[in-house]
């Protein structure tokens, strides 16, 4: 086995699940309830909401998969933009995606520990449930989580596909307990348990205005839910058959996830009122086990937060697979140190890039922590990776005329006008979200400016082109026709 190399391991069930487990966790267990206080008003119009955001997000994942079957290599996104738009605008928009979904991975990971604290406090274990409160073992474990995956990942592919392949079908088992209770309970059910656990009585608000500017702020931030399938781009240089099974495992994540998705927040809006969520998050975080708890018997009550637990440290391995490779990628090219692009002589994983992007992940965690809203986090994020999901779309418009010779491997979706069409309509569609999306955040009153994420964004931008620029003309001295080998792609 060649140590030089990534080696061709992952099949199509591997990379679906890295979209799958990449893409399910915090959006489906926390956002869709606690998007009642992150955009006050949305109130029963967050599955519209929901079904908007998945507009842009198809584009882009079409864009992504016929990007995918001319260029199956590692890095993705990164590739992508590098070869098939501007050296420079790829590595900027893959840095700030690198650093978005860093962060974001640190969040996740933080706000695992509370799902996990439920689950022991359900089976009585009151004393670990009291520990798992406290500041420093929660960042403690945190922390310990992400090391974990780590080594995981380092350990090589095999590692990786024991761990998510098992997780990702009792993810989905779990979660599947969810949608069959919106069968079985409705509202008056919640009502009567509200009043038999807890003495309440609540009378829900039957009607609300529509507000345009709510309802697009609502699905610019929902919009996250859909970002995971940029991790099965990521993996192409490991995956099999790639110009065929990259595209297949794009649409089949984005397709399941957002059907799976829809189903399991229509569940719960069924059997809790949306006023009762909306009051809730006001005064605390909420989850998906949290609201339903009411209302299941106290063995699916346990098995939904087992369920929540796990999809939140599935979306763990399957991130920092996504971010050690985009580092991997800018080391070959030479724009990041070649030190990072090593490959591990036994397991053939990039094990530098994914110490990396523990490092880089466990700052996101002690930003959650010392923030105290999780949300700065998935702000930033989404903010990167609609820039990014942005120039996927101008790639593919562009792509016949900056680099013909590439444009010519597409083997998917390869008449010119549907990809021009699909191109444009994500660029307008991805533009209209963005512009809400940095709107909602810059009008929005937070205590710092650094909790904006708009400037955080701006800010690692620059720092981005500063590392780019540098490295161009350090590169450029010693090869003068840089620009052309930026017009192939990268060697296997």
């Amino acid at each position: 086995m060649n140590a030089t190399k990534l080696t061709r391991q992952m099949g199509l069930l591997a990379l679906i699940a890295t979209g799958v487990c990449s893409m399910l966790g915090a959006s489906i267990n926390v956002v869709p309830f606690m998007i009642q206080r992150n955009v006050p008003g949305i109130g029963p119009y967050v599955l519209p909401a929901f079904l908007f955001a998945a507009i842009p997000a198809l584009f882009a994942a079409l864009a992504y998969g016929i990007l995918a079957s001319a260029m199956p290599r590692a890095g993705g996104s990164y590739i992508y933009a590098s070869r098939g738009l501007n050296p420079y605008m790829g590595f900027v928009a893959s840095f700030s995606q690198w650093f978005g979904l860093s962060i974001v991975i640190g969040v996740i990971a933080y706000i695992t520990i509370p799902f996990i604290r439920d689950v022991t406090s359900s089976f009585g274990w009151e004393n670990v449930s009291h520990i798992l409160e406290k500041g420093w073992v929660r960042v403690g474990l945190a922390l310990g989580l992400i090391w974990g995956f780590v080594g995981v990942n380092i350990r090589g592919l095999k590692s990786y596909e024991r761990i998510v392949l098992p997780m990702m079908f009792l993810m989905f088992a779990l979660g599947g307990i969810v949608i069959i209770s919106g069968l079985l309970f409705d509202s008056s059910d919640f009502l009567t348990a509200l009043q038999e656990k807890e003495g309440r009585t609540f009378t829900p608000t039957t009607d609300i205005a529509f507000d345009w500017r709510i309802f697009l702020s609502a699905a610019a931030l929902l919009f996250s839910s859909f970002i995971g399938f940029d991790s099965i781009a990521q993996a192409g240089g490991e995956a099999k058959n790639p110009t065929k099974s990259l595209p297949q495992a794009i649409l089949l994540a984005i397709l399941g996830v957002g059907a799976f998705y829809f189903l399991f927040a229509a569940a719960v809006y069924h059997i809790v009122p949306w006023s009762f969520v909306a009051a809730e998050a006001m005064e605390k975080d909420i989850t998906a086990p949290g609201l339903l708890s009411y209302v299941l018997p106290s063995g699916w009550g346990i098995a939904i937060l087992v369920g929540a637990a796990i999809a939140l440290i599935n979306d763990l391995p399957a991130m920092l697979l996504s971010v050690s490779r985009l580092m991997f990628a800018w080391a070959k090219d030479g724009i990041f140190p070649k030190a990072i692009s090593k490959i591990h002589p036994k397991n053939n994983t990039p094990y530098v890039a994914l110490v990396v992007a523990g490092l880089m992940a466990s700052i996101g965690v002690l930003g959650s922590h010392f923030a105290g809203d999780f949300f700065l986090g998935i702000d930033i994020m989404v903010t990167s990776m609609m820039v990014n999901f942005l120039l996927m779309c101008i790639t593919l418009v562009s792509i016949t005329k900056v680099n013909s010779k590439v444009a010519e491997r597409i083997s998917v979706i390869k008449n010119r006008t549907i990809q021009l069409s699909i191109g444009w309509l994500g660029i307008l569609s991805l533009t209209g979200f963005l512009a809400i999306h940095t709107y909602k955040d810059l009008t929005s009153e937070v205590k710092e400016w650094y909790f904006h994420s708009t400037p955080i964004w701006v800010i690692v931008m620059g720092l981005a082109s500063i590392i780019f620029i540098y490295n161009w003309r350090r590169l450029k001295k010693s090869e003068p026709k840089l620009s052309e080998r930026f017009l192939n792609l990268p060697e296997e």
